[in-house]
Parts: C-alpha cells; structure tokens; sequence
C-alpha cells in the first residue's frame, strides 16, 4: 500500500523537515531546530502541528445514534452540549480500548477524532452499531493541524477574530478566507492550544499567516516529548485492546452516570476493576540515574521481583530528567514506591511518581 501525504508535504520539505512513516503516512518527525528545541518552544511560544492523518469522522442521526454510539463509547453523549467535547475510548466487550478518542456534539449528530493508525478498524466497530438511518463518513478533503503553546491563543486571534474566546474542550465555527473552519480548543500537549479542521485548498494560506506570526513547526518526535511529560496515553503504547480504563487509570473519563447506569461494552468487567481495584495500574516512573528506559524495559521491585513493564520513555525536556510511563502490580503503585529499571542488562534506581511529570495548562 502506498505511504499517504498530508496536503503540507512539500509545505513541510520547503521548512525542512525530516520524514518518518508513520500510521501508513510520511510525517515530519522534526525540523532543522530538532526535537528540543522544537519541544521547549511549545512550552514557551507557539508551535504548530500537522496532525491530518488522524480520522475526522462525522456520524449524522437522531438520539437512536448517540444511543448506538452509547454501546461502545462509555461517555454521557446525551447530556452532551453542542460544539462541547469529551476525551473518551471504544471498547470491546471485555472492556478492552480499540482506540481513544475525542468526540463533539454537533447540529447533525457528532464528530469523532481517531488516531491514525486505528481509523479503519475504529470504523468498521463503529459501524457494527449503526443502522441504515445513521449517515457517516470521513472528511479527506479538510486537514487538521493543531496549534500549540502559552501564546496560541493571542496568535490565532489575530488571524481569526473570536477564537480566544473558546474554553478548554469547547469548539466552533469560523469563517478564514471565504472558507468554513471548525476549531476546538483542545490538544495533545498539556498546553492552551487550538485543533483546526480546514479544507485541504486553504491550510498553506493559514500556515503561513501563523509563521508570519512567529509560531515555529513542530514534528512528531517533539510531539511525543510532549504528551509524555504531560502524562497523556498514546495508543499503542499505554492502550491497547487487552487494556480497561480503570488499569489505564483512565476512572474519571468514564461518566458517572454511565458507570453506575452500564449500557455499554465491557461494563460488568469494568464494574469489578472498579469495586476491587485492578492487577496492574499505568503510572509515571521517574529515573533516579542518568538512564533512558524506553518501551518493554522491565520493572523490578527492590527484592528483584519483576513487576512490570514500560511503556514509553523519553528524556522530558522541560522537566530535565528522564521520565517514564508503564504499567506494574498494583501493590507496587504508591506514589514514592522504589523500583529497578533494567536497561541493558544493569538495574538503575527509580521512583513511582505523580502524573502528570509537567502541570497543565490548559484554559477552563
């Protein structure tokens, strides 16, 4: 299968980039300043993101739709606001995550964000649920690029008038060069910041304005970094299918009323995680020693007993320190918890820590 391009490829070779395949697509993983600086800059300026190969896809129908949805997705899409989002996940019947997601009342029924490399399955569980009433469908033709950082806000404001307006998780349309654009101000980076969906023919005309404004492009790799730090999952990594919410400590994006009511998959397996507690639980790992412990590293308790596995780890560039994500035996999961890292076949001392590893800032 050929490797697809967003409509800022050759956008993107004009700055620089360097490309990775990524989900069945050829992505910048970086830029000429590199993944640090691109990373410290999102902290401090803002930065802009290419995230169009994630799915944007729309659902249309009447409540029988967000009932049908309601099986699968373990959110309160009832009670749900128009243009108002929730951070939520497809589950499978034992309560596993197919994928996570964010999903937004709009006038004709809702529109879902999945990650690029689950889009296609995400579709056809989806799809399971649905009846010949309900209308669904991609929008191909609109790119999606996220906009990030402390001075977003103050720099799209001055491009599109109204949008600083916008509270964290709450979207709306806008109108930018005779075209329409939906923008929620949301993000993967524990930053203010702003997702903009805009057709494929106007995004360089955007982009542009943007680095005329001084926001500085940013790859994959400082993506990452960032989310890390932040201690947001990446599917794949901390979720998979054989994975509940409840190990992922996920507990507070399930609704109340959805936990206590059921009526989704996987509820009565997800009841028990909750009522008595899980085998494993996702937690921060922060090393005590100059060492990097990336995915499948193996945790060890202080007796030598192997008690879990990481899974994703970096150098947090705004924390300075090693920092890691991964799961372990629930007895080992207090906060303040020493363990052992084995990395490259030598044990290093680290710490179980409070997630996230850098504050949010997000605008409520």
């Amino acid at each position: 299968m050929e490797t697809q391009k967003t409509a800022l490829y050759d956008y993107h070779k004009t700055l620089g980039a360097k490309f990775v395949s990524f989900a069945g697509y050829e992505m910048p993983i970086q830029y000429k300043e590199g993944i640090i600086k691109e990373h410290l800059f999102t902290r401090t300026n803002a930065g802009f993101f290419d995230v169009s190969h994630m799915g944007q896809f729309f659902l249309e129908g009447d409540l029988t739709l967000t009932e049908a949805l309601e099986k699968l997705i373990p959110a309160d899409l009832k009670s749900l606001k128009l243009h108002h989002s929730k951070y939520s996940f497809l589950l499978n019947q034992d309560g596993g995550i197919i994928d996570d997601l964010i999903i937004t009342k709009t006038p004709e029924g809702f529109s879902i964000i999945l990650n690029a490399a689950c889009k296609e399955n995400d579709v056809k569980e989806i799809s399971k649920f649905l009846s010949k009433e309900h209308k669904s469908y991609f929008k191909n033709d609109y790119s999606l690029i996220a906009l990030q950082g402390p001075k977003s806000a103050q720099v799209l404001e001055k491009i599109i008038n109204g949008v600083s307006k916008l509270k964290f998780m709450t979207g709306d349309n806008f109108i930018f060069n005779d075209s329409n654009l939906f923008i929620t101000r949301s993000g993967y980076t524990g930053e203010d910041g702003f997702e903009i969906s805009i057709p494929n023919k106007k995004v360089v005309k955007l982009v542009d304005l943007l680095i005329l404004n001084k926001v500085e492009p940013v790859g994959l790799g400082a993506r990452d970094t960032l989310r890390l730090e932040a201690g947001l999952c990446l599917y794949g990594h901390e979720l998979n299918e054989k994975i509940n919410p409840i190990e992922a400590n996920l507990n507070w994006a399930i609704a109340k009323k959805r936990k206590n009511e059921g009526g989704f998959n996987g509820w009565e397996k997800i009841k028990k995680s909750i009522q008595h507690g899980s085998e494993k639980t996702r937690v921060g790992i922060l090393s005590l020693e100059k060492i990097i412990a990336r995915e499948k590293t193996k945790i060890f308790s202080n007796d030598g007993q192997e008690i879990g596995l990481v899974t994703s780890g970096t150098f947090g560039p705004s924390v300075k320190a090693p920092v890691a994500m991964g799961y372990i035996n629930s007895k080992y999961s207090k906060i303040g918890t020493k363990v052992k890292l084995e990395v490259r076949g030598k044990k290093y001392g680290a710490e179980i820590t409070q997630l996230p590893f850098y504050k949010k800032n997000y605008i409520k």
